[in-house]
């Protein structure tokens, strides 16, 4: 869904970097939300997580959801789910941190894909708009 992908990639990139809540599962099985700055590089969709609980969440349980920050222009929203899978290619994590575009202050930051199963992508009119126009994809449909 071409045009998904581009108005998604603008609500991340709204700010110039990459910005988005990350939701992770706890080991009791609550939820986790903490901001981060996700990477779109390489054909995909990228997390450098540092030492952290959210870095325990995704090693012991890769689900995740994403959601872009809200923009001060628009109630457009972008939501994504899937999971998390840990790569440690020294390649890859070359060509995605000189993709990041801002300095990475640790070494010890791991690199995370995120895979996505589904998206939702909310279309809203001028302020005050209700309901938004939902655009979804799911992986294999």
């Amino acid at each position: 869904m071409p045009e998904m992908a581009a108005e998604g990639r603008k609500l991340l990139y709204q700010f110039g970097l990459g910005l988005g809540f990350l939701a992770t599962i706890r080991p009791d099985g609550g939820p986790r939300l903490h901001p981060m700055c996700p990477i779109l590089a390489e054909g995909g969709l990228w997390a450098f997580i540092g030492e952290s609980p959210k870095l325990g969440d995704l090693r012991r349980d890769g689900r995740y959801a994403l959601h872009s920050f809200p923009s001060e222009k628009v109630d457009d929203e972008l939501y994504v789910t899937g999971r998390a899978v840990e790569i440690t290619a020294p390649d890859v994590i070359a060509a995605v941190r000189a993709a990041y575009g801002a300095p990475i202050q640790t070494d010890d930051e791991v690199l995370f894909e995120l895979h996505l199963e589904r998206a939702l992508w909310a279309r809203y009119g001028p302020r005050p708009s209700w309901p938004p126009v939902y655009t979804r994809w799911a992986q294999g449909s």
